[in-house]
């Protein structure tokens, strides 16, 4: 249907996707609509390993277990909006009928990001353009989960493009924040995010430029951002497809950091090489794993990407991070990042490799007047601009506004030509090697690098906006392709978060008074977001997934074990309570 005609089309398939979900909700079993109770809270709080070891004894029914996170999943819906397609009802048949469980996850309810395939179910993205049309088969993830014995059972919100930290669309409306409804619980993949701190046990997101780790960050619970070819990643769909400059990789979340070794372990082990072909045949290696917790580490600190400084709270979450392992007898340092690969040169180049193509293919399947998301639309627009008029407004911004860095950003945004991404490709790879020679380099040699999530904790709805390019801490190491892990820290506190002046005195005195830093830092206010999660995120080398998580165990563990000076209390993070 031609333009402006389709906004009906679309406003139709809008209400009746939503009001599918309603009746799906409310015509649950009844079981579903019990409230939570303490057979519940031992299921959900139990150890993963356990969990499957009491199903595959018949201690516990994987239809109890199910019907569980059911349970979960209803309560989650109501307070974040985060499920887009619940899968229940199927996955109490699957239980009968396609669930292996005397595999490694037997019985255990795993919940998928919105855009992986899943057989008889839409996968939207959040396009309205894209319902109607559900898969023929399950993608080789869900195939894998199901051989693993994992249960598939519900899919969860996104924002419409994949390109924001906010995880909203005209089709399935807001994902809320579970610490606090006026705020974001990150994104894309933000509904795995809600649904875990609120209950949910195992989640598969993907991740271009930290899509898995500010979910994560921002609502308080575990991931950890594979590196290409550890994880299939076809049977899904995505809003830019073809896109491989900065490459989406498919990787899991938790609730616990348990849950997240253990379920990486398990998927590893299962051989997914076997399910898809851009898999690569690395075996999991426990010796790695192991090796990362049995010695003294040497650790190199970014407490900065040079463009945007964190926040006071992240600030703190760092501080408290560095004196939990240097009690922990841990050597710390702080970086001096490869001079020719900074970080701002790494955002530059990954976000012209990111929207080579003018940023066309996530607006293409937007109907008329569909709402898209504020940061791509402001991405849309410059990159829409003729190229002399983007070339004014670089020349506005660099000498009229004097701002340097997003003047650049805007100099070397928008469509590349065949030419012009080759000579990107080849500038990505000489950045690569530029990172791999600086950390075998002596005396360096860091066993990890330990860095914030995001400059900030949860942003409120709509600050991408002003937040977009507030993306560096995560998308260097997308860029990079390094294993990357998130836990949570702690919380932000209205007094000892405060800003101790106007953000902008402060990004004046730090050097970094520019547009990209100030986009974030408006945002930020200690009262507002006290309660939030604060985070930090651990960083490895290429496929070095074992030795990641081993490292969040240390991290983990040196944190269990230090007390704050202030209180005196334990600095381990308290999970939402599940009531």
């Amino acid at each position: 249907m031609l333009p402006p005609f389709d906004y009906f089309t679309y406003r139709r398939i809008r209400n009746q996707k939503q009001k599918e979900r309603e009746v799906r909700f409310a015509t649950l079993p009844a079981p579903y609509h019990l409230r939570i109770g303490a057979q519940d809270l031992k299921i959900i709080n139990q150890p993963i390993e356990e969990l499957v070891h009491d199903i595959q004894d018949s201690t516990v029914s994987p239809l109890d277990v199910l019907r569980t996170y059911g349970k979960v999943a209803k309560r989650a819906q109501e307070r974040t909006n985060c499920i887009t397609e619940l899968l229940l009802p199927e996955a109490e048949a699957w239980l009968e009928s396609e669930i292996n469980l005397k595999g490694p996850l037997a019985g255990i309810p795993v919940s998928l990001k919105d855009s992986v395939h899943v057989k008889g179910f839409d996968t939207s993205v959040g396009y309205a353009g894209f319902t109607g049309k559900p898969a023929l088969e399950d993608g080789p993830m869900v195939r894998l989960l199901k051989d693993a014995g994992a249960v598939p059972y519900a899919k969860t919100a996104l924002p419409i493009t994949l390109l924001s930290f906010e995880s909203a669309n005209g089709l399935w409306g807001r994902c809320r924040n579970p610490h606090s409804p006026g705020y974001s619980p990150g994104g894309s993949t933000g509904g795995e995010g809600a649904l875990l701190a609120q209950g949910g046990r195992i989640g598969i997101g993907s991740d271009v430029a930290g899509s898995v780790r500010v979910p994560a960050a921002w609502s308080g619970i575990y991931s950890l951002r594979c590196s290409t070819g550890r994880w299939p990643k076809g049977g899904v769909s995505t809003s830019m497809p073809g896109q491989e400059g900065v490459p989406s990789v498919f990787s899991p979340m938790a609730r616990t950091l348990d849950d997240l070794t253990y379920f990486t372990r398990a998927i590893i082990n299962m051989e997914p090489w076997k399910y898809e072909h851009s898999v690569h045949p690395i075996a999991w290696r426990n010796e790695l794993e192991s090796e990362a917790q049995s010695k003294p580490l040497r650790i190199g600190l970014m407490s900065s990407d040079g463009v945007v400084p964190p926040t006071p709270a992240i600030e703190r979450a760092l501080a408290t991070t560095v004196a939990a392992l240097t009690k922990a007898g841990h050597s710390v340092s702080e970086i001096a990042t490869p001079p020719d690969a900074d970080p701002f040169t790494g955002l530059n180049l990954a976000s012209q490799l990111l929207n080579a193509d003018g940023c066309h293919h996530f607006n293409a399947n937007l109907k008329s007047f569909e709402p898209s998301d504020p940061g791509a639309m402001q991405l849309s627009s410059i990159a829409h601009l003729p190229r002399p008029l983007r070339y004014l407004y670089y020349l506005f911004v660099r000498y009229i506004r004097r701002d340097k860095v997003s003047a650049a950003l805007i100099r070397d945004f928008g469509p590349k030509s065949a030419a012009q991404l080759w000579t990107i490709t080849a500038q990505r790879e000489a950045f690569r090697a530029a990172w791999h020679k600086w950390w075998d380099a002596a005396p360096r040699q860091y066993d990890f690098i330990l860095c914030p999530v995001n400059a900030t904790p949860a942003l409120p709805h709509e600050a991408m906006h002003d937040a977009v390019s507030s993306c560096g801490y995560t998308f260097l190491w997308n860029l990079l392709d390094y294993s990357a892990g998130v836990l949570p820290v702690g919380h932000v506190d209205p007094i000892r978060d405060a800003l101790v002046a106007p953000y902008k005195t402060i990004l004046k005195r730090l050097g970094c008074d520019h547009g990209i830093a100030r986009g974030a830092w408006k945002h930020y206010d200690s009262v507002k977001m006290a309660g939030l999660p604060t985070a930090v995120q651990v960083v490895g080398r290429r496929w070095q997934e074992e030795q990641v998580l081993g490292y969040m165990a240390v991290v983990e563990k040196a944190l269990t074990e230090y007390r704050d000076p202030q209180t005196g209390e334990s600095c381990r993070y308290a999970l939402l309570e599940i009531d």
